[in-house]
């Protein structure tokens, strides 16, 4: 089946573009209308449909159509509107750190940050077993529905569309990622940072907590044994990320202010115990202005 809408869509109300009541009752009008209005885009709404299916929804329905096409359209069209920017933004940088530049912007992490954002997760039409372990709030599942959005405003409004969408949502990520290091995550950024400052190889000391459908990752990154920063997830992994953040962010501000000092001071027990986002490397939301597509 097509992902180009079709002007006899069932999804059609009397011509009006807003998408009518999922078989769920999530997708009802006045919703679909209040996450294009965070998009600032009114879309086909057999096209919108389409890109907030996920294959679970699909599934347990008679096998419907699933977002994946729309995801791996978003995926492309993401990336190029990122690699464009970063281009010629740094007219001077080589393809090895340009790559990581990008791999800081375009990532799973990142984009669910993204989706959070505009509350996505509430939309997507998801089946009853994966509702029932958390998918809505899932990275993957987020990032994954996110980039199928952006296929679909691509698909309708064209690309300048696209890529004013995807600036607006992600400019801050690109603004703030030749500050992450390596750029390819907060893990390796951590790394070398306390390389670079003498303080030795960070280690991530990780527990967990609850049921096995619903366990709580919490880790402590701690370098040269201090512990810098926490952070949660629903996985080690995420824990671990969003954990290298803080102690990312708590080392380089220790390094910036003292200037010609090797070594940062410990961190003080607000700072050691709080977490940052785990997907965005700045709390900034303006987007910073860059070129267009």
């Amino acid at each position: 089946m097509s992902d180009a809408p079709t002007s006899g869509s069932a999804d059609r109300r009397g011509g009006s573009h807003r998408p009518a009541a999922a078989a769920d009752g999530a997708g009802e009008g006045s919703a679909y209308a209040v996450l294009e209005g965070r998009l600032e885009y009114v879309l086909e709404p057999a096209l919108l449909v389409r890109a907030l299916t996920h294959r679970s929804y699909a599934y347990e329905n008679g096998g419907l159509p699933t977002n994946e096409r729309l995801e791996f359209l978003g995926d492309s069209v993401l990336g190029l509107v990122v690699t464009d920017t970063l281009y010629r933004l740094h007219p001077d940088l080589p393809e090895g750190q340009l790559a990581k530049l990008r791999a800081a912007v375009v990532n799973s992490r990142a984009l669910a940050k993204v989706a959070r954002g505009l509350d996505l997760g509430a939309f997507i039409r998801l089946g009853r077993g994966e509702e029932g372990t958390g998918g809505r709030d899932k990275a993957s599942i987020l990032a994954d529905t996110l980039e199928a959005v952006i296929g679909a405003v691509y698909l309708d409004k064209g690309l300048d569309a696209a890529g004013e969408l995807i600036h607006r949502l992600f400019d801050p990520l690109i603004e703030q990622s030749s500050n992450l290091g390596a750029g390819l995550d907060w893990k390796t950024s951590l790394q070398e940072l306390t390389a670079a400052e003498g303080l030795g190889v960070p280690e991530y000391l990780v527990t967990e907590t609850g049921p096995d459908h619903e366990k709580v990752f919490t880790a402590a990154a701690r370098v040269g044994g201090v512990a810098y920063g926490t952070g949660t997830g629903r996985s080690k992994k995420e824990a671990e990320q969003q954990a290298a953040e803080t102690a990312w962010r708590e080392i380089r501000a220790a390094a910036d202010g003292a200037g010609a000092q090797s070594s940062p001071p410990a961190p003080s027990s607000s700072s050691s115990s709080s977490s940052s986002s785990p997907d965005s490397p700045s709390g900034s939301g303006a987007p910073a202005s860059s070129p267009g597509v």
